[in-house]
């Protein structure tokens, strides 16, 4: 079966759709349970990790290494959480977590500014100008929180498999299209596609165990061997290597490790 991620917008009805595609199929469907987890797991304030993925970049960089590592642990989070198929995620640009896992369906939910206007005024009680203004810098916060992590516009439409603008197509035609789309083969769980999805996460686990020691370190699983790769000062670099090394080697599934650096 397949996992189905839908980005959406404030007002874009895509957490309606994910609940109906999910009733529909039998799928799981989450969203801020990925935050709760994450949460307790690593006993970390949840309102750290909201903050940690919506506010601005530039905001954010105030506490860069605090960012790396709430960070690391939401994307150990989700794709623990995914890792069995059949689940639907909506919300938090869940599709930037998997990259090279075939069977993941991609799907972005759109609409209309002047309709979502009417909902925030309705909802905030509100001008429609002071509506418009809000939509516009959630909407810019968003893009641009995306582009500073992952280097992702989430406004361009060849990040997804599928698009939908809820204007002429309704809330059931969207789960329609999305349903239809999850049964076509391309979006099956294939033992290549499973081994890439398996080997993310034993990269987030291995990420979140040695970040303590190495913030921007990058880890890539294959099989149970992991590589890391950790920037540090050449005086304290092999303590370092040795260090992350440990951590990592204490993690479920590893079976070799290698740690690479540079200055």
């Amino acid at each position: 079966m397949a996992i189905i991620t839908i980005s959406r917008g404030s007002y874009s009805r895509g957490k309606e759709i994910a609940e109906k595609v999910a009733e529909r199929l039998g799928y799981e469907c989450v969203s801020r349970d990925i935050l709760l987890a994450a949460s307790e797991t690593f006993d970390i304030p949840e309102v750290k990790l909201v903050r940690a993925l919506h506010d601005a970049p530039s905001v954010l960089e105030r506490f860069t290494h605090g960012r790396d590592r709430y960070l690391a642990y939401i994307t150990q989070a989700f794709l623990e959480r995914v890792q069995g198929d059949n689940v639907i995620y909506h919300g938090l640009a869940g599709y930037c977590f998997l990259k090279g896992v075939g069977h993941a369906l991609k799907v972005r939910i759109i609409a209309d500014l002047d309709d979502r206007v009417r909902q925030e005024v309705a909802r905030e009680n509100c001008t429609e100008d002071e509506a418009r203004q809000l939509l516009m810098r959630d909407d810019d916060e968003r893009r641009r929180w995306a582009l500073a992590l992952y280097g992702i516009d989430t406004t361009d439409p060849r990040q997804y498999d599928l698009v939908i603008h809820i204007r002429k197509f309704s809330v059931a035609d969207a789960v329609d299209m999305i349903c239809n789309a999850a049964s076509l083969p391309h979006f099956q769980a294939t033992p290549e596609s499973q081994k890439a999805l398996d080997d993310l996460v034993l990269a987030a686990k291995v990420k979140s165990a040695v970040i303590g020691v190495c913030p921007s370190a990058i880890v890539f699983a294959d099989n149970g061997a992991v590589s890391v790769h950790i920037e540090a000062p050449l005086l304290g670099q092999s303590r370092m290597r040795e260090q992350t090394r440990a951590r990592a080697e204490t993690v479920p599934g590893v079976k070799e490790v290698r740690v690479s650096s540079h200055a």
